[in-house]
């Protein structure tokens, strides 16, 4: 990390009466040296504010007050969340999609992240083998809730066996501090068949309800395995494998309304969908807070499409939280959108796992005449069908034979700051693709637009 610099001043705001401009440096605030935008934000809020900044290709720095009221905006963006570094993972895990990346993407992409920092401001998720004393203490005095954390398996040793890391069998310890200080936690399971199914997962989950009833919540989350995977013991679920998955979340949902009075344990989408089930309505969820994890995505977006409750907007999507600067809840904003020009053919292009929901959803609403795309992942690679994940080049050789007129649209949340993963933008597609906000009412309010363009013109 290169520390807080300025990367944008509102007009009019108390920071633009003063001696910043875009690019300055951060130095300190109010005498104290932040280490990121939580500890930023705190130090901001009183009416005299004191900034220390250092301009490039000026020696010294130099000192500016900024007088506002209590608690309102100053006026600055900053380029990062953290400003010290990024604190790294020293796991090794089997399943980490990381290191089943292949060779040539952005630096930043592979970088592997366990801190709890990002697990406050973006959701991501941590497994407390780095937390410390101090940093429990902040959590605590700060308030920093949510948390995300990745159990795995409650069997000390299989999870340092899973994790490669002999503090794996141990840091779960933290969580139960967290819940104890009241910490909102929200836990995940990468349920990985052969390994920490079956026996091991009822195990998990039995301990989850007797060790850790506090928690928010636990998603079931199938373990995602590319063409690049060296592991052996790395494989996809089968059709009966992810059944039984969802047939113990469904029996251990039944178990904690009994014991806790609210459901607890929740199987992603994917898991339903690959064992060929229908995922539960939104009714179902008591929040929607592991959408991100694709619990309740699914039923969300067909809901909000039906006009049943507004989806809110998604946050970082996959690897996004490490490019991401903070123009919206310290994400990035993934795509510059656009209204659809006038056409008489759409073309809604998706991940292999969505398109038959897409398509079905569509035909129940009279847009039969709208065509769904299902992009094969053949950047990634193995079970990786989600939305999600599509690249540049794969939608690319998707539309090679898509008629110029075509309106294509493609949604946000494969995109971050306009780039695909592989670094593509939608103006490196050989077919012009509108991105449209990955929510239900988004899409249909395209659909509607262009329907109405198309009536106009007639």
């Amino acid at each position: 990390m290169s520390g807080a610099r300025i990367s944008s001043i509102s007009v009019d705001s108390p920071a633009s009466s003063v001696n910043l401009v875009v690019g300055d440096e951060l130095i300190s605030v109010n005498g104290r040296e932040p280490t990121d935008i939580i500890e930023y934000q705190q130090l901001i809020d009183g009416e005299e504010v004191v900034l220390v900044v250092k301009r490039e290709g000026e020696p010294l720095s130099h000192k500016v007050t900024i007088h506002k009221e209590t608690g309102k905006p100053l006026g600055l963006s900053i380029d990062s969340a953290v400003f010290d570094r990024i604190r790294t993972c020293d796991n090794h895990c089997s399943f980490c999609f990381i290191y089943q990346l292949p060779k040539g993407m952005r630096r930043s992409l592979y970088v592997k992240d366990d801190d709890f920092r990002l697990s406050f401001l973006y959701g991501n998720y941590t497994t407390l083998t780095r937390f410390t004393e101090f940093d429990l203490e902040r959590v605590i005095d700060e308030g920093l809730s949510p948390l995300y954390v990745s159990i795995h398996s409650t069997n000390p040793e299989l999870r340092a066996e899973m994790l490669r890391n002999p503090r794996g069998a141990t840091s779960l310890r933290w969580l139960r501090e967290l819940l104890r200080a009241r910490v909102e936690v929200h836990a995940q399971v990468v349920v990985c068949p052969g390994v920490n199914d079956g026996v091991e997962l009822e195990r998990t989950l039995r301990d989850v309800l007797s060790l850790y009833p506090e928690l928010a919540s636990v998603a079931l989350v199938p373990v995602g395995v590319s063409a690049f995977s060296l592991e052996e013991s790395m494989r996809p679920h089968s059709r009966d494998e992810a059944l039984g998955v969802v047939m113990l979340a469904e029996r251990y949902q039944k178990l904690s309304e009994e014991l806790l009075g609210r459901q607890l344990v929740y199987a992603s989408d994917e898991f339903y969908l690959v064992a060929g089930r229908t995922p539960p309505p939104a009714t179902s969820f008591a929040s929607l807070d592991q959408a991100e994890n694709g619990i309740g995505l699914v039923a969300a977006f067909l809901e909000s499409f039906s006009g049943a409750f507004e989806m809110e907007k998604l946050g970082t999507g996959f690897f996004q939280s490490v490019d991401g600067a903070p123009a919206w809840g310290y994400r990035a904003e993934r795509a510059t959108l656009s209204e659809p020009r006038e056409t008489n053919d759409v073309l809604v292009v998706t991940g292999e796992y969505a398109a038959p929901v897409l398509r079905k959803l569509l035909d129940d609403h009279g847009y039969v005449d709208v065509e769904i795309r299902a992009v094969t992942n053949t950047y990634f690679g193995g079970n990786i069908m989600v939305a999600g994940l599509l690249t540049g080049q794969d939608l690319n050789n998707a539309l090679a034979d898509v008629p110029e007129s075509t309106l294509c649209l493609v949604p946000d949340v494969c995109l971050s700051e306009g780039r695909f993963l592989d670094g593509l933008t939608l103006e490196d597609l050989q077919h012009e693709v509108l991105a449209v906000r990955t929510t239900g009412q988004d899409l249909r309010r395209t659909l509607e637009s262009v329907r109405d363009r198309r009536m106009v013109a007639s």
